[in-house]
């Protein structure tokens, strides 16, 4: 079977739409708003045994309708239908705040050589938009974090035979939008535009148009959007749309580590993520890191700091992470790996190791973390066949399962986790003693009662 790439086919703003649908629209993430017609299906947990969704592929609510079908869509589905149309209007034409080039001078280094609107305060964007070491690639796309925003820039390196340039021409073409979950979108119109730029620089008409055609509506200073109709994203606000493949090949990258990296993110620890260039595959990890820490209880972990996504970030992001209480960013600075006290975790390559002795036993693989991971790819396996090829909707099953049962032990008159409990959650009551413990402080069930039963690991 042919591997999906981690880009997967993107629209591109310029080009005549295609008869065909493009596949960027087609395969969708399971953590799209529950207005959507995908939801998660029972036991696609690594503890819910063997069963696959409820639904056989092309059946059930996941096939189109058909046009002789249309007539009989029900009027809550029918305003479903017009609730996600308004969203995609909006999410399409209403969210991009601004649209710049950045260049590398040779003689004064990364530089803002245009944008839109003139008068927003890029300081900073040139370093982003172009990562540290990226002369050593030819092209590049980097996902960034400035200020309130978030912003995807399409980086690329052209040789050139010109003694001022020193025989390269280097660019970099992104956006800001207040979202980071729809960017992907842009990256073709993003990635066509750097390639003009470096044959034809000065070029900005089809930026211009973009811009106008694309542009958020701001009030007067205050950062947030206006566009966005009422109720349009509802519960979903925070989740996370990517392109197909991530997860998949993400979790082909770690392997069994995935088990540590899944612990750590819904422990809310602070995530840092090292590589050399090219970033933007490094990007899609950070993207892929949040998605572990998915719940969708309402209710669950608004006591907790939010796990942020910085994604690329370099030293002048110090002073942000400084402050910061749980994150994921990645960087192609190895300065950070000294910078102990500004993160928890770091992750080099397959590598994932921590300076605090607190968090040291949670880095060993344990039997039951190995369990788990054979009983994920299982559950993969099924899913390709299904509803869902990328299987975070695994981890998101698994972290509903967990605190579900949780949130009942809690509420009832015996609030004692027992051997029992805690393998209804899909945990091992030995091996995954300890970072229950740490569950149970880190989202505040400290009037749960832990069973001697579990006392050894």
């Amino acid at each position: 079977m042919m591997e999906r790439s981690d880009r997967a086919p993107l629209l591109d703003w310029e080009e005549a739409p295609s008869a065909e649908k493009p596949r960027g629209d087609a395969v969708e993430d399971c953590l799209s708003s529950p207005s959507n017609s995908r939801s998660v299906a029972p036991g696609l947990g690594w503890s819910g045994g063997h069963g696959g969704p409820s639904n056989p592929p092309g059946t059930g609510t996941d096939q189109a309708l058909r046009p002789d079908e249309e007539g009989f869509l029900s009027d809550s589905a029918a305003k479903e239908v017009a609730l996600e149309d308004s969203m995609v209007t909006w999410e399409e034409h209403d969210q991009i705040v601004s649209v710049f080039v950045v260049t590398f001078n040779t003689r004064t280094g990364n530089m803002l050589e245009w944008c839109l609107p003139k008068d927003m305060d890029l300081d900073g964007v040139e370093f982003k938009a172009i990562a540290s070491g990226s002369h050593r690639v030819s092209t590049d796309f980097i996902y960034f974090r400035k200020g309130s925003y978030f912003g995807l820039a399409c980086f690329a390196n052209m040789a050139v035979e010109s003694t001022v340039e020193r025989g390269a021409r280097m660019k970099s073409v992104g956006i800001l939008s207040p979202s980071y979950t729809l960017l992907y979108r842009y990256m073709s119109f993003l990635e066509h535009q750097v390639r003009l730029q470096l044959q034809t620089p000065g070029h900005y008409s089809p930026l211009e148009a973009f811009y106008e055609d694309k542009r958020a509506v701001l009030p007067g200073g205050d950062g947030f959007l206006t566009a966005c109709p009422a109720n349009a994203w509802g519960p979903s606000l925070t989740t996370i749309t990517h392109p197909a493949g991530c997860m998949s090949q993400f979790i082909r990258f770690f392997g069994e580590q995935i088990m540590v990296l899944w612990k750590l993110a819904l422990l809310r620890r602070r995530i840092l993520i090292f590589s050399p260039p090219p970033v933007g595959v490094v990007c899609y990890r950070v993207y892929c890191c949040c998605c572990l820490a998915n719940i969708s209880i309402p209710g669950i972990g608004v006591a907790v700091p939010e796990f942020r996504p910085f994604f690329y970030v370099n030293v002048a992001d110090i002073n942000a992470l400084e402050n910061e209480l749980s994150y994921v960013a990645c960087t192609t600075e190895k300065i950070f790996e000294e910078k102990k006290d500004l993160y928890d975790v770091y992750v080099d390559n397959q590598n994932v190791k921590t300076y605090r002795e607190g968090l040291k036993p949670l880095l060993r693989l344990s039997a039951a973390d190995k369990d788990k991971y054979y009983k994920l790819t299982e559950q993969r396996q099924l899913l390709l066949y299904s509803q869902e090829e990328t299987g975070d909707c695994v981890f998101l099953e698994q972290n509903n399962r967990i605190f579900q049962t949780l949130s009942e032990v809690a509420n009832s008159t015996d609030p004692t986790l027992t051997q029992e409990t805690v393998r209804a959650m899909g945990l091992d009551p030995h091996g995954d003693r300890l970072f229950l413990l740490h569950l149970l402080e880190i989202y505040g069930y400290d009037t749960l009662l832990v069973s001697e039963q579990l006392c050894c690991s």
